[in-house]
């Protein structure tokens, strides 16, 4: 088995891997190289929808080296297309990073209030019951369900009148 210790030596990356700073700084980078090569290609592309469409062979109808040129068109709009489609993952990866070094520090309190919760529900806090139905007043902060709340409940109380 390889050490993990010694997997930092032989990778660069184990580095930036290990920060998400340092992974969003370096996505970022690749991006730009990205967005650089794919503005050359939008370059190329009408470069070469400007040749294509106008090369015509003695013979050829209006429309012929259009239809020609229209795989070719097609391929590198499809590569323009993934490239877009990299760059937007690249984006969307650095903040998943991210996400997850917030999950890994949030879950040591998630697992303790899980635990606290579970403890709750196996042991849920006793009611005091041993007041009953004396007609005692009952304490500050002990409500009473059967006792009217307010003035107007009172007009539905039996007891009252």
């Amino acid at each position: 088995m390889s050490d993990p210790l010694n997997r930092e030596k032989k990778n660069p990356l184990a580095d930036v891997a290990a920060s998400p700073d340092a992974t969003a700084r370096y996505l970022a980078d690749v991006q730009r190289v990205l967005l650089d090569i794919g503005g050359n290609l939008e370059i190329l592309a009408r470069e070469i929808h400007l040749h294509c469409r106008h090369t015509h062979v003695e013979g050829d109808r209006f429309y012929d080296a259009w239809m020609r040129a229209r795989p070719v068109e097609k391929a590198l709009k499809d590569v323009l297309k993934n490239v877009e489609g990299v760059t937007k993952g690249l984006e969307k990866s650095a903040y998943q990073r991210r996400a997850h070094d917030e999950a890994v520090a949030a879950a040591d309190a998630k697992r303790k209030e899980k635990a606290l919760e579970k403890a709750r529900k196996k042991n849920p806090p006793q009611l005091n019951s041993t007041q009953g139905n004396t007609g005692q007043v009952p304490q500050q902060g002990n409500v009473r369900y059967d006792e009217p709340a307010s003035i107007y409940d009172l007009r539905n109380d039996r007891r009252s009148a």
